[in-house]
């Protein structure tokens, strides 16, 4: 209630404060979208922060193009290493990623939003992380700050058909433009059907059970209200269907040294699936008069994954066979605002509250044992049903202040409170400075202090001695409640602009943690867990190369990462005693660290060359090159350790080609051709060991995709 009360005050602040403006001349509709786009941006700038930026039309330079998946946009960027199930980490972290939309935050969900957002709905995305400035809170591993297309600017729509290797049918449309009464929206949806919905267990050419349907929805309106406020509204849904991929040559699963009682199931045939759908809507009101500018967002959002075990399979070969069904509901406000105070400071607040309700229900076929491990009757369900309602609240104040021409601070606060599980809260202090050298040269320096909750709908609040004596029993049933992060992060970098064609960065961090979160796959469900090391510490370095010439664009990224933890501290029952006591009192690396990371790519669009047929034609080439991620040493070697090894590197290219055949001012047809992999390299992403990882997992091998799309 007390945010509507701020926001009240401000609106009569504004009105009576600056009555002399009212009377402006009126602006078209397309400069005040404009205008309100540019001051939208100014409430919530990254001020020192590290910022990347990836256009829509950088988009179409990669690729697979906007027919990609959400993460394979984000992994183009600096410091971002990839993991299975189209998971990304940034600089270090395990998930902990803030999806943001014109914005607004979006509450996180339970399959990661890089699998829900559809690249074509984005105009630009920017990834921002390092020392964050007050604005931004909870999760901070980056800040996913995505700008949608809008009716005003993509007046028509375009229907598109795109598909190929692994049996891919992605056809999808889109479509926006003015309405009477000020009103724009724009809307674009999606149909994605193929047999490599996950990812492929195996390094053959072929997935084994992986096959997927997906459908997605986006919409956009904006009405303007007058040259200095609108309000605007976002849909969002998305359902997907999926196989859970197999692998032959499975191991089945010995009581006592005895296979269970079962029929048998070679492990290609066992049929687990996943249905996961979510939904999320935002309303904002945006007002800009003068020196004020303020956004009230109302957010909804719901998330629900069903896993259904193969109830003989599973058990044959895990010992026990879980359905489970897992959702949270989350609603939410969000105020922030900016105020220009004098020509040297400009002051910004806001605050955030949210309150969700997850619930995570299971039912497990086991088999019951004796005190030999011997089974010693039929089958047996146990239920194991969770209910729990959590609630954040986050307020900020800042100051950027331009103590003089090159140099300006932003320095600030922001208090949050989680009450989940357990009541916790912290008041963290922000400071970011950017000096500019010369008009080519920036150099930035900050501190963060963060606080992050554990995700409440992963947490895995239950008895483990619910399985004793089955064949689903843990030699732990310590499980200590998950607690959130606080963390201290340092960052400083420069970026020089060495021509206007070639512009460089170069950035360093380094984070201290307590409590640092980690997620991990426990069971056969591709869902993740989280839990706690006792202390957590990530430190790196990024090389970021960005260079423009006419129709020629290139750019490359090479990030050093190295990420540890030590003593875990909840969740105990997931791990062996041998684990628990080595990392207890050793450093350990984090299963998701990867030392090196590189990405880069190079296009080439042909104008005015002089044959008609080859303008309008634009080449790509890209890479992406990692190091490995974590896997445990041999099982049974002395030096066997958690996350004691690197699984390989690998280096992908892809190539593409794209044609614009003009039909007239306003149409036109795109052909487009891409091959993933032209080397067809085989490469693990995850070898099925390491701490919190299920099953093995290997990229794509060589595909062929090609498509059509006709704007209008």
């Amino acid at each position: 209630m007390w945010i509507w009360f701020l926001v009240c005050f401000l609106s009569l602040f504004s009105i009576n404060g600056y009555a002399d403006n009212t009377s402006s001349t009126q602006l078209n509709e397309v400069d005040v979208i404009g205008q309100l786009d540019q001051e939208r941006n100014s409430i919530q700038p990254s001020l020192g922060a590290t910022d990347f930026n990836i256009t829509s039309d950088q988009m179409d330079d990669e690729s697979r193009g906007d027919n990609t998946s959400f993460d394979q946009v984000i992994l183009r960027a600096p410091g971002v290493a990839e993991d299975q199930w189209e998971q990304v980490h940034i600089r270090g972290e395990h998930a902990n990623l803030q999806y943001r939309i014109n914005d607004v935050l979006l509450p996180e969900g339970l399959t990661g939003f890089g699998a829900e957002l559809d690249p074509r709905f984005v105009e630009n995305v920017s990834l921002i992380d390092g020392t964050l400035p007050a604005q931004y809170g909870f999760h901070t591993a980056g800040i996913v700050d995505i700008h949608t297309k809008s009716g005003v600017f993509e007046n028509g729509g375009s229907i598109s058909m795109y598909g190929g290797s692994n049996k891919e049918v992605n056809p999808s449309f889109s479509y926006g433009g003015p309405a009477p009464g000020g009103i724009n929206y724009f809307t674009t949806g999606s149909y994605l059907e193929d047999n490599l919905g996950i990812d492929n267990n195996t390094n053959s050419t072929s997935a084994i059970h992986d096959q997927t349907q997906q459908g997605k929805m986006f919409a956009y309106i904006s009405k303007i209200i007058d040259d200095e406020s609108r309000i605007s509204v976002m849909l969002g849904a998305s359902h997907s269907d999926f196989q859970i991929p197999n692998a032959p040559g499975g191991t089945l699963f010995t009581a006592n040294g005895s296979t269970l009682p079962l029929p048998f199931i070679p492990s290609q045939d066992v049929n687990d699936r996943q249905i996961e759908q979510n939904f999320y809507g935002v309303v904002a009101y945006q007002k800009s008069e003068d020196k004020l500018n303020y956004q009230l967002s109302a957010f909804t959002r719901f998330s629900e994954v069903n896993y259904l075990a193969d109830p003989i399979g599973d058990l044959e070969y895990n010992g026990v066979a879980s359905t489970i069904n897992d959702s949270i509901f989350t609603n939410g406000l969000e105020f922030d605002s900016s105020y220009e105070l004098n020509e040297q400071h400009t002051l910004r607040a806001g605050s955030m509250f949210t309150i969700s309700d997850a619930i995570n229900e299971s039912n497990s076929l086991v088999f019951p044992v004796d005190s030999s491990g011997n089974v010693n009757g039929p089958e047996e369900s146990i239920n194991g049903n969770n209910q729990k309602q959590g609630e954040t609240y986050g307020l900020y104040l800042q100051d950027e202040w331009k103590v003089f021409d090159p140099l300006t601070i932003n320095y600030g606060a922001r208090f949050d409170q989680s009450y989940q599980y357990l009541n916790e809260y912290q008041l963290s202090p922000r400071i970011n400075a950017v000096y500019e050298v010369d008009p080519a040269t920036k150099v930035h320096v900050g501190y963060a202090r963060y606080f992050t909750p554990p995700p409440l709908e992963e947490q895995q609040n239950f008895n483990p001695a619910i399985f004793n004596n089955t064949t689903n029993a843990t030699a732990i049933t310590t499980n200590s409640p998950d607690l959130s992060e606080r963390s201290n992060y340092y960052d400083a970098g420069v970026t020089h602009q060495f021509s206007p064609e070639f512009e460089a960065g170069l950035d360093g961090y380094f984070k201290t943690a307590i409590d640092q979160l980690d997620d991990g796959q426990f069971n056969a469900a591709p869902i993740v867990t989280p839990f706690n090391y006792k202390y957590g510490q990530v430190s790196g370095v990024e090389l970021t190369m960005n260079y423009k010439n006419g129709g020629f664009t290139s750019y490359a990224n090479a990030a050093w990462s190295h990420a540890l933890g030590e003593q875990w501290i909840s969740d105990q029952f997931q791990f062996s005693q041998a684990d628990l006591n080595y990392v207890a009192n050793h450093w350990i690396y984090l299963d998701h660290d990867q030392a090196l990371t590189i990405s880069s790519g190079v296009a080439y669009e042909f104008q005015n060359t002089g044959y008609a047929a080859l303008n309008n034609t634009k080449v790509y080439a890209d890479l992406l090159f990692g190091s490995g991620l974590r896997q445990s040493s041999d099982p049974g070697q002395p030096d066997n350790i958690p996350n004691g090894k690197r699984v390989g590197s690998y280096n992908p290219v892809n190539l593409g080609i794209e044609h614009t055949f003009k039909i007239n001012n306003k149409s036109d047809i795109k052909v487009r051709f891409d091959i993933v992999n032209v080397a067809d390299e085989v490469y693990e992403l995850r070898s099925g060991s390491g701490v919190g990882v299920f099953a093995p997992s290997y990229g794509p091998r060589r595909g062929f995709y090609g498509g059509v799309t006709y704007d209008f």
